[in-house]
């Protein structure tokens, strides 16, 4: 009686490689494959300042070896490893501060037409009582203040549509890899005295995960009646194969009728609006949304 034994092919390791610039690639890789330690070696000697972090050449095999994926040593940041892989530390090496990653954005002026923007400014006015309290996925109360808008078709398809148009250009200014672009979310919001968003990102759960770019139209009536507002994107860092803020960062002013882009996993949060008259027209106002990635 004979018996045919099959070798088991040995589970893969999928690694998220995390470069510099904001790209992403993910390949997978046998757990003793040479390519593999020497991506661990690189981020160990980089963390550690090592003679050892010299400049090489990555070419890592993907598309199941049809094609190569081809970059500089010194543009890896970090990996993400699913399972775990827990790298060995130096003895006796202090670690030297995390670098910080610089935030990056996109900011056009003049988004809209006059005529787009004064009609905006009309339909936003007029639909006033279908504004309802903005929330948050935990539901803290304090995290969030302002009033929304989801439904307003004549709008929201006109900026889809604007944004779609623009993007080879937004993804070429963030020095972005081009993809191909999937859903675009849309909504509208409207802050006013004491409105605020609290430190977040936008795509930090499962349901969120495709979100590649987040943007915000700002639009306001003249002469503005509010101050306060800005937007704060804050720098990165990869702490433990995690992007975390860190202390510094980018402040954008809400410039009526221009639109900022930026990328989705960025921590970033509104400061509090003040607005003396409280008055509902002299809100500012966004359209926002996010770029998914097709799935």
């Amino acid at each position: 009686m004979s018996t045919n034994s099959q070798q088991l092919e040995p589970t893969k390791v999928k690694v998220q490689l995390l470069l510099t610039g904001g790209h992403q690639y993910t390949v997978y890789l046998n757990p003793d494959d040479p390519v593999l330690h020497s991506l661990l070696t690189t981020v160990v000697a980089r963390a550690y300042k090592q003679e050892a972090a010299s400049q090489g050449l990555f070419q890592v095999p993907v598309n199941e070896g049809h094609s190569a994926l081809c970059f500089a040593s010194d543009h890896l940041v970090g990996l993400i490893t699913e399972p775990p892989l827990w790298i060995q530390q130096p003895e006796n090496v202090q670690p030297v501060a995390n670098d910080v990653l610089n935030s990056t954005y996109v900011q056009i002026d003049n988004f809209f037409s006059p005529s787009e923007h004064e009609r905006l400014i009309k339909y936003v006015l007029a639909n006033k009582s279908k504004f309802v309290s903005t929330s948050t996925s935990t539901n803290d109360k304090n995290y969030r203040r302002s009033m929304v808008l989801y439904s307003f078709p004549e709008f929201s398809e006109l900026i889809v549509n604007k944004v779609q148009q623009i993007m080879p250009d937004v993804m070429s200014k963030l020095g972005m890899t081009p993809f191909t672009v999937g859903q675009i979310e849309s909504q509208l919001t409207a802050h006013n005295d004491g409105n605020y968003y609290k430190i977040h990102n936008d795509n930090g759960s499962s349901d969120t995960a495709t979100r590649e770019l987040t943007y915000v139209y700002y639009f306001n009536k003249e002469p503005k009646r509010y101050s306060g507002g800005e937007l704060l994107i804050y720098d990165s860092k990869v702490e433990n194969n995690f992007y975390v803020k860190a202390e510094s960062f980018k402040t954008i002013e809400p410039r009526n009728n221009s639109i900022v882009f930026f990328f989705s996993r960025y921590m970033h949060e509104v400061l509090p609006v003040k607005c003396s008259s409280k008055a509902f027209p002299d809100s500012r106002f966004t359209i926002n949304g996010w770029v998914r990635r097709a799935s």
